[in-house]
């Protein structure tokens, strides 16, 4: 039964704001930029308030933001939500000079980010909660068509079905490529080498790490990430017990920090204050 707030079952909201569900974020950030012209766009991009790199708190504040919106928020929020990200987006395009050719509102590679992006929830879900029925499955699958809608992509454009999905993805994932310059942008957000020192010294290492086992072929391989068993092996143990620990959380911390940002969210909304 789905809630009435935001046309969800409670099994998929607490799927959906399951804090653990970040922790393949940077992996699927990359997912993302791997077609080149979006990480063109995103690497020489103009508009340095929202520039990672740059404004690490910010960009992640918005991003989790646009993602509880999308999947939580109601028709107004999100029509809020992407008229802001509409007006970042008029200046992420390339220019005569450029080498790479990129639009922000390019439709088909808005569908291509937001299938990134449900393909990361799916990813998450499954690690975080085994096999799940097919019911909840085909839930996650149409809501997520919000990642796409929340953007410019006509609700048509969205694969009907999760088969129709992946045959979409067979069909995309061939697009992807890295040239140097969104090569190094992205093994720089893996390796976190964009924060101070001490924090890209004591966690760096592990978000790699973390960052490579989340990927799958081609992009492990696009960014140069090499990969065998004996890593593959500590990457599951690793996560089994991030779990098993996990679980035993009070609710108000397994939901953290995406409690605290769909709050804030809301807040901000509310109150008038510019999302992005």
């Amino acid at each position: 039964m789905s809630d009435s707030r935001d046309g969800v079952s409670p099994e998929l909201r607490a799927l959906l704001m399951n804090g653990l569900a970040l922790a393949p974020a940077a992996a699927n950030v990359v997912m993302q930029l791997s077609r080149l012209p979006v990480g063109r766009g995103v690497a020489e991009s103009r508009v340095p308030s929202g520039a990672l790199v740059r404004r690490p708190i910010k960009r992640t504040r918005t991003t989790l933001g646009y993602i509880t919106v999308a999947l939580l928020g109601s028709d107004d929020d999100r029509a809020r939500i992407r008229s802001e990200v509409n007006r970042q987006h008029r200046d992420v395009r390339s220019r005569d000079e450029d080498t790479v050719a990129y639009n922000a509102f390019d439709v088909d590679l808005q569908l291509w980010v937001a299938a990134c992006m449900y393909r990361g929830a799916l990813d998450a879900a499954k690690f975080i909660h085994g096999a799940l029925t097919d019911e909840l499955l085909d839930e996650l699958y149409g809501h997520c068509a919000r990642f796409a809608t929340t953007l410019q992509v006509p609700p048509e454009r969205w694969p009907p079905t999760r088969k129709a999905f992946e045959e979409y993805w067979r069909s995309t994932v061939v697009l992807v490529e890295m040239d140097d310059v969104t090569r190094s942008y992205l093994r720089g957000i893996a390796a976190l080498t964009f924060l101070p020192w001490p924090l890209r010294v004591g966690v760096g290492p592990l978000h790699e790490f973390l960052t490579a086992g989340f990927l799958e072929e081609p992009f492990r391989s696009e960014l140069g990430f090499s990969w065998d068993e004996g890593r593959q092996r500590r990457f599951v143990a690793l996560l089994r017990g991030a779990v098993a620990v996990h679980a035993k959380l009070p609710r108000v911390v397994r939901e953290f920090p995406l409690n605290l940002v769909w709050w804030d969210t809301r807040r901000r909304i509310r109150s008038g204050q510019s999302f992005v």
